[in-house]
């Protein structure tokens, strides 16, 4: 079992001291609290990607680049990559430079955003949200594991003879996450591949969540991966964390009282 710590990169005003900082503050902050994080024995450090205000965090793998650099032992991740509106192919090329220069520290978490906008921003329709995707996670999984591929689907053009540089750190494509909140196909797609399902249950009640993670856990034995308690399975939640708990309870109480 791992534990992290995970930003959406938000930009919001302080609710006891009503400061608002600057998007500086809050990228300096964040790569303190992961180098913290690295410190103090978390596994994980992951950051969201978004192109809108109030977050920060439009490049992701810029971000972790330098948090790797600047830490020991952290595996860095996202939360999450938008595998609609990004190319797979940038994406297989970034995220294997990361794999790269973090010698094997990352992970990589695919899901569709929480931004409708961002779609049209990208050339891409809101509508075809789910089987932009599907496809382009299949393109992005051949990538990683063909030296050269020949491919033609739906939404981008298509690739001959194409070559995915750099190849993988070993031949060992990045571990892979589908994030998903609400979507059972998404659960589907990361049982078939023998991926990570993770499910952000910080939003709707628990009781869908568990449904989404048993379909998740029959499907990744029915595809073969192993049994069901052997699924991966990743949670998301809120925690303020101290050395003592009691202290925990005290610092963070004027927050939660005015939350």
């Amino acid at each position: 079992m791992q534990f992290g710590v995970f930003s959406v990169s938000d930009i919001t005003r302080d609710p006891v001291s009503g400061y608002t900082p600057s998007e500086a503050e809050r990228i300096e902050a964040v790569v303190r609290i992961a180098q913290k994080a690295d410190e103090v024995g978390f596994d994980v450090f992951a950051i969201g990607e978004h192109h809108n205000p109030p977050f920060f965090s439009s490049s992701p793998t810029t971000l972790l680049s330098y948090i790797v650099a600047t830490t020991k032992n952290l595996i860095v991740s996202t939360a999450t990559t938008l595998i609609t509106t990004n190319d797979p192919v940038r994406i297989a090329e970034e995220y294997a430079m990361l794999q790269h220069l973090s010698k094997g520290r990352m992970d990589l978490m695919m899901g569709r955003g929480n931004t409708g906008p961002v779609y049209p921003w990208f050339g891409q329709d809101i509508r075809q949200a789910l089987p932009l995707a599907l496809e382009n996670y299949n393109l992005l999984h051949r990538l990683w594991r063909e030296d050269v591929v020949d491919w033609e689907g739906r939404f981008r053009t298509p690739l001959q003879g194409f070559t995915s540089v750099p190849r993988p750190l070993d031949d060992v494509p990045p571990f892979v996450w589908h994030g998903s909140i609400r979507t059972p196909e998404i659960a589907e797609q990361a049982a078939y591949y023998g991926d990570g399902f993770f499910a952000n249950n910080i939003f709707w009640p628990k009781e869908h969540f568990m449904r989404l993670i048993e379909l998740y856990r029959q499907r990744f034995a029915h595809y073969g991966h192993g049994t069901e308690k052997e699924a991966i399975v990743g949670l998301g939640g809120q925690a303020y964390v101290a050395r003592r708990s009691q202290d925990a309870v005290d610092e963070f109480r004027p927050y939660f009282n005015e939350a």
